[in-house]
């Protein structure tokens, strides 16, 4: 399949590009590069032997977008483009809003117009909100707390909507939870601008003497060390779910399916920190913060979904992330600047 990968430059974007690629596919990325670098498609290139042909395009211009299907054919679009920090979400939420929709209703028209109705489209856990209950499945109620959250779940319904009324879509939502680690060569891997939103990134940051201290917040849930438990998913997992899911498509007899993509297991902050003090062979220190607002004790997937469907299950570990976040960390210290 000829697979378009909108946002193929960013931390997901550049694993799935891999796996795409490793599985037969051929790749083509689209990218603004608002928050990612064009090294990561180097990088890629030299992991997988071949170059990967590249559109640098804002999505949101529909013209210029609109070249790209006019000079290239589609089979399918795999979408991860859009802005994805919460914090950045809350405080500026007119950007998330016009860049996250605007760009997606583009995409859509564009597909329509070319007639490439096959699309995997990179949402997320955030839009259960705070679940009521654990194992979170697909069938929860869906109310996202944050703006980058409304947008997921705006374009879920959208997509949704367009399959409703026209049969011939083949759309597949991935609801994943936290993706972390890095590829195995340590040649791509996350890197945040700034201060890191996620916490592996952050611990990683702290075990190469970048930052000076974890900060965890809150140490009194009904969890077992006392710390926030979340699913971590490994990215290369990750963009295999992305890969059996787009080669699902076009068999598939259902117009619209939306799928969790996590362990099925949660891992605490204190567990997490204990793990790459393990990788790496550093101390990492931390100190307890109260709890933040919003934030809940516990959330991790049920995945028999996806297994049962898709036959796709995770193989990697916590620690397997840990060891390969370590290893881009270490070769990468400043990531695609360095």
């Amino acid at each position: 399949m000829r697979v378009m990968v909108t946002g193929g430059a960013g931390y997901i974007g550049s694993h799935t590009a891999v796996e795409l690629i490793s599985a037969g596919h051929e790749v083509h990325i689209v990218d603004n590069f608002i928050n990612s670098s064009p090294v990561s498609i180097e990088r890629v290139e030299k992991i997988v032997g071949q170059t990967i042909l590249l559109s640098e395009v804002d999505m949101c211009d529909h013209d210029t977008f609109a070249k790209v299907f006019e000079q290239y054919p589609f089979d399918a679009v795999i979408h991860f483009a859009g802005l994805k920090a919460v914090g950045e979400s809350v405080a500026q939420p007119h950007l998330y809003y016009q860049n996250n929709l605007v760009s997606t209703l583009n995409l859509i028209d564009l597909m329509a117009k070319h007639n490439v109705r096959n699309m995997v489209f990179s949402s997320s856990a955030t839009v259960y909100g705070s679940p009521s209950e654990l194992p979170i499945n697909e069938n929860a109620s869906l109310h996202a707390t944050n703006p980058y959250g409304q947008t997921k779940l705006m374009i879920e319904q959208i997509l949704n909507d367009m399959s409703v009324s026209d049969n011939d879509w083949r759309i597949t939502a991935l609801r994943y939870f936290n993706p972390i680690g890095a590829h195995k060569s340590g040649s791509i891997g996350e890197d945040p601008k700034g201060i890191p939103n996620n916490l592996l990134p952050y611990v990683s940051q702290v075990a190469a003497g970048r930052r000076e201290r974890v900060s965890v917040f809150g140490n009194d849930y009904d969890t077992v060390d006392g710390t926030g438990v979340r699913d971590y998913i490994h990215v290369t997992d990750l963009a295999q779910a992305h890969v059996k899911s787009v080669e699902e498509l076009p068999s598939r007899y259902t117009s619209f399916e939306a799928y969790n993509v996590g362990t099925g297991t949660g891992t605490s902050v204190i567990e997490i920190i204990d793990a790459m003090k393990s990788a790496s062979g550093k101390e990492i220190p931390y100190v307890i913060e109260p709890r933040r607002p919003g934030d809940i004790a516990s959330c991790y997937a049920d995945v028999s979904k996806i297994n049962s469907l898709l036959g796709w299950s995770a193989q990697l570990t916590v620690q397997d992330a840990c060891r390969d976040s370590w290893n881009w960390q270490s070769q990468n210290p400043n990531g695609y600047v360095s």
